[in-house]
């Protein structure tokens, strides 16, 4: 099973662009038509936050035009710029479109699981897992301990190094580590927020985040630096699940870069 990642995408009503710089709403458009170009089509599209700007109806009615070209599954999950209860009107049929009160849920795909966790404060940058939501991940995960499981989330759950991120990162880090390690079956933690593809360990299991489509968060260690984004090459993940190999995860790069060219021609390395 191939799973594509996205995250991040901060989409605004038609026309406007995000900092009143990133056409955020051309960078979607072109990851979902690099996705859709994949050569081995992915089963579903797992969506990890901030699809919207600022979480409003039009903004979630423009998100649904630009995926509207994926003809598979996509599922979603809210980051600190979404709004649940627009999120629960713009996809009525959504497994939480009727759940009150956090977007947690549970996918079953071709034998490997994915525990989708809700980190969103309202009106909050940061992130928070409550002990009832600790609760509810430690029962979710014993519910199937031999089964391959992913969790994904919006905030990560580990320190980065880019202070003004991790100043905005997830309260309750260490619990949540706490209860991971006791579950062997996770094969990864897939998180979004930070605008970079960033890996650590978390509780013994991988942990790595996404790129946005769009901007990405300045590559900026210094202590005290600003916060500030750049516009490198957008892009997306695309995790591999393999009953033998585990799962594997690769960044795509979204953009035109002259195609593909030959290592060989007629048997022989090319000098």
């Amino acid at each position: 099973m191939l799973i594509a990642q996205i995250s991040d995408t901060h989409i605004k009503t038609p026309g406007r662009l995000a900092y009143r710089r990133v056409d955020t709403a051309a960078a979607l458009k072109a990851c979902v038509a690099n996705i859709m170009r994949q050569t081995v089509r992915p089963d579903l599209v797992l969506f990890t936050g901030d699809l919207a700007d600022f979480g409003t109806a039009d903004e979630y009615a423009h998100i649904k035009t630009l995926l509207a070209p994926l003809d598979m599954p996509v599922h979603l999950l809210p980051g600190n710029h979404d709004n649940r209860d627009a999120m629960r009107a713009a996809w009525p049929n959504a497994p939480w479109a009727h759940q009150r009160g956090a977007l947690h849920y549970v996918l079953e795909e071709n034998g490997l699981r994915i525990v989708c966790l809700d980190t969103v404060i309202p009106g909050s940058g940061g992130g928070r897992l409550e002990d009832q939501d600790l609760a509810w991940l430690d029962a979710t995960l014993a519910e199937a301990p031999s089964r391959p499981t992913i969790v994904a989330m919006h905030h990560p759950p580990f320190l980065t190094g880019i202070g003004h991120m991790d100043a905005l990162g997830l309260d309750g880090a260490d619990a949540f580590a706490a209860v991971v390690g006791r579950h062997p079956q996770i094969e990864r933690i897939l998180c979004g927020h930070l605008h970079r593809p960033i890996q650590a360990l978390v509780g013994g299991r991988l942990a790595m985040s996404a790129p946005s489509p769009a901007h990405q968060v300045a590559l900026d260690l210094a202590p005290g630096a600003p916060s500030q984004f750049v516009q490198e090459p957008g892009g997306y993940l695309l995790h591999l699940w393999h009953p033998t190999g585990g799962l594997i995860s690769h960044l795509a790069v979204i953009g035109d870069f002259g195609g593909c060219h030959p290592f060989f021609k007629d048997g022989v390395l090319i000098d």
